[in-house]
C-alpha cells in the first residue's frame, strides 16, 4: 500500500513523475523589498488595528484566476526544489469556505480539486484517481509523516487577514524588516508589528504577528502560531494592486516551516466580492476513485498466524 502522504506532497510527486525533469522545471526565486526613498509613514495602535478592519472588512468573497509555485524541502540532502508554476482558481467566501484548483502544466488537466468548509476538506486528485477526506485540525502524530498538517484552511488564513477581534488583545511593537539600499546591500528599515494574542484552552498565547511596512501601512508580513508557541504558517505579502478601492496584494508566498513547504500565488485576475453560491463549494466524491478518510482510524494490519 502506498505510504499517506499529504495532499500537497501527493501534487508535488505527481508533478515530478509527469513533468519530464529537465532544466526547465527546476529554477531560483528571490525577490527582496527595496529601500524606500520616502519619507516612512507613522501610524498609532489604533489606527492600524483600523487598516485591519477596514481591509477584512471591504473583503467578503473573492474569485481569482491565480500562477502557482511550489517547492518543497529536502531535509536530508539540504536542499530545496522549485517546481514551475500551474494555473490555478481559488474561490473564498466568508466566514471560511475555500475552493481551489490547480491544472497541469502544458496539458492542462487537473491535477487537483480541493474545497474546505473550516472544519473540514476534500480533496480529489484525478491522475491518481484518490479523493481524500479529513479534518483541518488534524494534527500529525508522526515525526516521518511531516506534511499531514496542510490543510486547504492555511490557504484560505493566508488570503483574507483576520480583523482583530473583541477578544483578542493587540500590542504594538516598533521593529525592522530587511531590505535592499541602492547598492543592493542588506539593511533595515523601521517597521510596525502588531502582536495579537488571543485565550485558547490553556491560558493567553501569541496568535499572530502581523508586520506593516512604514512605506504604506499595509500588512507586508503574517506569522501564524500554535497554542505552544510555534510558528506554522508564515505569509508574505507584495505588490499591493487596487481593486475596485480595495488594496490586495498581486503576491503572496505562504510557508510552513513545520513541513518545510512553500506555495506562491500570483494573482493573474482578482474579483471582490462576486455573489459565490454554495454550489460552488461542493466537491462530490467521483465514482470509482479511491477513498482515503483521515479522520478515521485505519484498520490494524492483518497478524499472521502463530506457526
Amino acid at each position: 500500500m502506498l505510504p499517506n502522504f499529504s495532499f500537497y506532497r501527493r501534487i508535488i510527486l505527481l508533478l515530478a513523475m509527469i513533468v519530464p525533469l529537465t532544466g526547465c522545471l527546476f529554477r531560483t526565486r528571490k525577490v527582496e523589498r527595496q529601500l524606500s526613498t520616502a519619507p516612512l509613514k507613522s501610524a498609532t495602535q489604533a489606527e492600524l488595528i483600523a487598516v485591519l478592519g477596514d481591509l477584512a472588512g471591504k473583503i467578503q468573497s473573492m474569485q481569482a484566476t491565480v500562477d502557482i509555485d511550489t517547492s518543497v524541502g529536502d531535509a536530508q540532502n539540504a536542499r530545496v526544489t522549485d517546481y514551475k508554476e500551474i494555473r490555478g482558481y481559488v474561490l473564498a467566501r466568508k466566514p471560511s469556505m475555500l475552493r481551489m484548483i490547480g491544472l497541469l502544466p502544458v496539458v492542462r488537466n487537473k491535477a487537483f480539486d480541493m474545497v474546505s468548509d473550516g472544519d473540514t476538506f476534500k480533496v480529489w486528485i484525478p491522475p491518481r484517481n484518490k479523493f481524500v477526506m479529513g479534518k483541518n485540525g488534524m494534527e500529525t502524530t508522526t515525526p516521518q509523516r511531516r506534511f499531514e498538517d496542510l490543510r486547504p484552511q492555511n490557504i484560505y488564513d493566508a488570503l483574507l487577514i483576520r480583523e482583530v477581534s473583541p477578544t483578542e488583545v493587540a500590542v504594538l511593537e516598533n521593529g525592522f524588516e530587511t531590505v535592499l539600499d541602492a547598492r543592493r546591500h542588506r539593511v533595515d528599515q523601521p517597521d510596525y508589528e502588531l502582536d495579537i494574542i488571543a485565550k485558547g484552552e490553556h491560558g493567553w498565547y501569541l496568535s499572530r504577528k502581523i508586520q506593516f511596512s512604514r512605506t504604506d501601512l499595509l500588512p507586508h508580513r503574517q506569522w501564524i502560531y500554535s497554542t505552544q508557541g510555534r510558528v506554522t504558517t508564515d505569509v508574505k505579502y507584495d505588490n499591493y494592486q487596487d481593486y475596485g478601492g480595495t488594496q490586495f496584494p498581486s503576491k503572496i508566498e505562504i510557508q510552513r516551516p513545520i513541513e518545510d513547504y512553500d506555495v506562491t500565488l500570483f494573482m493573474v485576475k482578482l474579483e471582490l466580492n462576486r455573489k459565490l453560491t454554495d454550489d460552488q463549494f461542493q466537491l462530490d466524491q467521483p465514482p470509482n476513485a479511491e477513498v482515503e478518510r483521515l479522520d478515521q482510524p485505519k484498520p490494524p494490519d492483518a497478524v499472521a498466524p502463530a506457526k
